[in-house]
């Protein structure tokens, strides 16, 4: 059952409609632009019979409010007070979103006050004292050549209470959260004190998460950087694999729930053999596990192999260790990277085949590098249609890509459940078809799942 599926048999809880703090009743200064009407509508997905069977249980087809900007806003940019919070771990583009709503803020609106809340949430903290940023288009005028964030991050929430008193104290009217799950469910606790309190304040996320992992918001800014970084460095695995007599080229990527980053590297460089991801149980040993597969591999006649597995996968096969949460409530995944290194060898040893691993964990780095190629323009995109929508009084809402074109959507649909892969999607047999994994493991595993009698 798909997560809109599952929206439509709970639809007294859930909306496509955005928040919005009142009419908007002033005149943009927006100039040399299209406005958009408002009240338009993007449709969630482009799979028509899929939309129809949802249009069934919902009693009408669901759509997401069509993001760009309108010839009336909500808030006077005379008035208007902004703060910008980037809060998690880190991720390519960051800067880039931040100079897009500092550029779109001054230009476009001529917004004069802007705050860079320093360190997360945290900064919204005055038990934290991290004095805040002034921004303006001189002090981002580069910082997207940066990776990282300016502004620094944090993890972990903040009493939204104070949260909230801190942003009456400083004025702010419209704060703008760059983050992912986690941090889209804070920005979602403060819109709703906003309103319990009867303030005028719009809260609006751009939705960060490396992993690929929110509903309804298309591609995540970053997630295309990563996908490259890490190609390259399956790259150099493969390098080292060939370069030994069964030599094995092990990377642990990102994805604690999500397989995406895997996934997709696997694809981008496809000289992966075995591509193991979160949404996957597999075993380790015996029949159809994984040491078995890669002993087929060898037997076959290949020299080498490249394993890639995300860092949430396998979970289960790790035990003894005791369970550990980050500041932010996250279970921390054991480390399956450094499991598999050691299993391997000491598989290999056992057998008294020749093996050697090589052992690669880029996660930081692929994290922490200036978002690049169209990756850098969904950022500024993201940034341009998060400021319309603020000044137009939108709130309680993040944005999304949905296709070519950029929508309004709720946080608590946005963070409903994680994105995680369908192992009957299109996507995993493209992944099954570059690796060719299924042969190994089905080659002795009693099934084989339509196997191929060839791999690469």
């Amino acid at each position: 059952m798909t997560t809109l599926e599952k929206i439509a048999q709970r639809k007294d809880l859930y909306s496509c409609d955005v928040e919005t703090l009142g009419k908007c009743k002033i005149d943009s200064p927006v100039h040399h632009h299209e406005f958009i009407n408002e009240g338009e509508r993007i449709f969630v997905s482009e799979e028509e019979s899929y939309m129809r069977r949802i249009e069934t249980r919902l009693g009408h087809l669901p759509t997401f409010e069509r993001a760009g900007p309108l010839a009336k806003i909500f808030h006077d940019p005379a008035w208007t007070r902004v703060g910008i919070v980037t809060a998690g771990g880190l991720c390519p583009g960051l800067n880039n979103v931040i100079k897009g709503l500092v550029e779109i803020l001054s230009f476009d609106y001529g917004v004069k006050n802007i705050f860079g809340i320093r360190f997360g949430y945290a900064g919204l903290n005055p038990a934290f004292a991290h004095e805040p940023l002034m921004l303006d288009p001189d002090t981002v005028d580069t910082i997207h050549e940066l990776g990282g964030t300016i502004l620094g991050s944090s993890r972990g929430q903040q009493p939204t209470d104070v949260i909230v008193d801190t942003l009456v104290r400083m004025n702010i009217n419209i704060l703008f959260c760059i983050g992912g799950d986690g941090s889209l469910r804070c920005a979602g606790d403060i819109a709703g004190e906003c309103a319990r309190r009867g303030l005028k304040i719009s809260v609006v996320g751009i939705p960060k998460t490396i992993d690929n992992d929110l509903q309804f918001v298309g591609r995540s800014f970053g997630f295309e950087t990563a996908v490259a970084e890490a190609a390259n460095v399956i790259r150099s695995a493969h390098v080292e694999a060939k370069g030994t007599a069964g030599g094995v080229g092990l990377v642990k990527l990102m994805g604690r729930d999500s397989g995406f980053i895997a996934a997709y590297a696997s694809i981008a460089n496809p000289v992966v053999n075995f591509c193991l991801v979160p949404e996957m149980k597999f075993a380790l040993e015996g029949p159809g596990g994984l040491l078995r597969a890669m002993e087929n591999r060898f037997a076959a006649g290949k020299s080498h192999a490249v394993v890639v597995v995300a860092e949430g996968a396998g979970q289960e096969l790790i035990q003894g260790e005791p369970e550990r949460r980050d500041a932010s409530g996250n279970i921390l995944k054991k480390d399956i990277g450094e499991f598999l290194k050691r299993k391997i060898s000491e598989y290999f040893k056992s057998k008294s085949i020749v093996s050697s691993v090589k052992y690669f964990d880029p996660s930081y780095t692929i994290r922490s590098v200036p978002a690049r190629g169209t990756d850098a323009i969904r950022c500024y995109m993201l940034a341009r249609n998060a400021v319309h929508a603020a000044m137009a009084g939108r709130t309680d809402c993040v944005v999304g890509n949905l296709g070519e074109s950029y929508a309004l959507v709720p946080i608590k649909l946005a963070t409903i459940e994680r994105q995680k892969i369908a192992l009957e999607s299109d996507l995993w047999r493209s992944v099954m078809d570059a690796t060719g994994q299924e042969y190994y493991f089905a080659k002795d595993a009693g099934a084989q799942n339509g196997a191929r009698p060839v791999a690469p």
